[in-house]
């Protein structure tokens, strides 16, 4: 594909990277010169220094060609703009990222595609509901459901006392008979890597395991995951992903939201019914205690300052909190920041390339999730009538070396993926693949795949 990506600093650049693997024709417009002097030293990417809704640029970046167009600017305004002027001078697909889906409603996104926009993307919004997904199950790090949940990946963190301690996978199978579950990715310290038969858990792995519906309670309980109760929350930021949050939970949990600005409190008070605003520092640890730290059972952080997030979500950890969940936005702090402590790390960045990568491959891949500190995806795919993936049993294929198909779902059923177990024509299959192998995958659902 050719694919033109319009951003104004890490956004855009970020999602390049995630593409140039996957054998597309990639040109970034962003007005930053020096910024893509130094893409350009690191990679083969095509860039044009200007405005992109500048229509001489976008001319200049062969518009009329593209297949894709990804407009993800922090401005919405010129996204929007992009992407509209984009598909009048003939790219064929266009994406613009905007501040909050919020208030458009059904027939205002009718408007937007009428002008050219095929998909709406708030990361924001993304990143305030994953964070509700974690309120309502705190003892998993991640979440990510695919078809409406029949089908759930969870990243757990495995407990000191977990009773898979020192089992492997063949011996923990032998004592539970068939499980609803099936781990498929662990990672140890630096390493992420595929688990095998004899695979044995140790404390402290970071495991990505796909679970159906009603094996939840059973995996979180060989964890070593104890039952949390969630009733009293504190957020750390009032902008969007904060607001999202609060109006989201505020009549089912207790929720004080502090927030530094004054002005922008006094906005959050007409919107919020039922949350407690606090205008103050939540690095001040005197206010935190003050406004009772010690009684919450979740705290996340979620401010435009990584490291106000991290530092505050490491003094409510001191308090005894059950959950921190902080944003952070610099990618290079994500592993350092669950190796001290913290829960769950959103990061808007993934959240963009998870909703956007998909629109890059084939009708085959439905969803897509970029996990967070591991640099590897969890895809979707639908398997093609007469495709290589439902020629042979799953023990029988010749999957590519860093991919592992962790569950299927035929319908309104959900499968585990085990050996003998063979795909049909129609069934959505959830691929775990390290970096470099998911358009490997994605051949093996194609029509025309190669043989195997």
């Amino acid at each position: 594909m050719n694919i033109i990506i319009a951003g104004d600093g890490e956004a855009g650049f970020y999602l390049a990277e995630a593409l140039v693997d996957s054998n597309h024709d990639i040109t970034v417009v962003d007005p930053h010169d020096e910024l893509l002097k130094m893409i350009e030293s690191h990679t083969d990417l095509m860039t044009i220094v200007g405005d992109s809704n500048s229509v001489s640029v976008l001319k200049r970046a062969n518009v009329n060609k593209a297949d894709l167009v990804i407009s993800v600017l922090h401005d919405e305004t010129i996204n929007i703009l992009t992407a509209i002027l984009a598909k009048k001078l003939g790219a064929k697909k266009a994406i613009a990222r905007v501040a909050t889906l919020e208030n458009v409603s059904v027939e205002n996104r009718k408007i937007y595609e009428e002008l050219g926009i095929d998909y709406l993307i708030s990361p924001e919004d993304i990143a305030g509901l994953e964070v509700i997904k974690l309120l309502e199950q705190p003892e998993a790090t991640e979440i990510f459901d695919f078809s409406d949940g029949k089908l759930s990946v969870f990243l757990i963190k495995i407990e000191e006392d977990a009773p898979v301690i020192g089992k492997s996978l063949r011996m923990i199978a032998e004592e539970r008979g068939s499980l609803g579950f099936r781990a498929v990715a662990i990672h140890r310290e630096t390493d992420t890597f595929l688990p095998e038969a004899d695979t044995v858990f140790e404390p402290n792995d970071l495991v990505y395991v796909i679970t159906k519906r009603d094996a939840k309670d059973e995996l979180l309980m060989l964890g070593g995951k104890k039952k949390v109760e969630i009733s009293n929350i504190m957020i750390v930021g009032g902008g969007r992903v904060g607001k999202v949050i609060a109006r989201r939970v505020e009549n089912s949990l207790n929720v004080k939201l502090i927030e530094i600005d004054r002005v922008r409190c006094e906005s959050l008070n007409d919107l919020l019914h039922d949350t407690l605003i606090i205008n103050g520092d939540a690095r001040d640890i005197n206010l935190l205690e003050d406004e009772g730290i010690e009684n919450v059972d979740a705290f996340m952080a979620v401010t435009n300052s990584s490291e106000t997030n991290i530092l505050t979500c490491l003094h409510a950890k001191k308090f005894g909190v059950k959950k921190t969940i902080a944003l952070v936005e610099n990618l290079d702090y994500i592993e350092i920041s669950q190796n001290i402590g913290i829960d769950t790390i959103i990061n808007k960045k993934l959240i963009v390339a998870s909703h956007i990568i998909k629109h890059s491959m084939g009708d085959e891949v439905t969803s897509l999730k970029c996990l967070s500190g591991i640099n590897s995806d969890i895809v979707e795919f639908i398997a093609m009538q007469g495709s290589p993936i439902t020629r042979k049993p799953i023990r029988d294929l010749k999957m590519p070396v860093g991919a592992l198909i962790g569950g299927i779902i035929r319908g309104n059923e959900s499968f585990i993926a085990i050996g003998d177990l063979q795909i049909e024509a129609g069934d959505k299959v959830v691929v775990f693949a390290l970096p470099g192998t998911k358009h490997k995958v994605e051949k093996m659902f194609h029509k025309s795949g190669f043989a195997l």
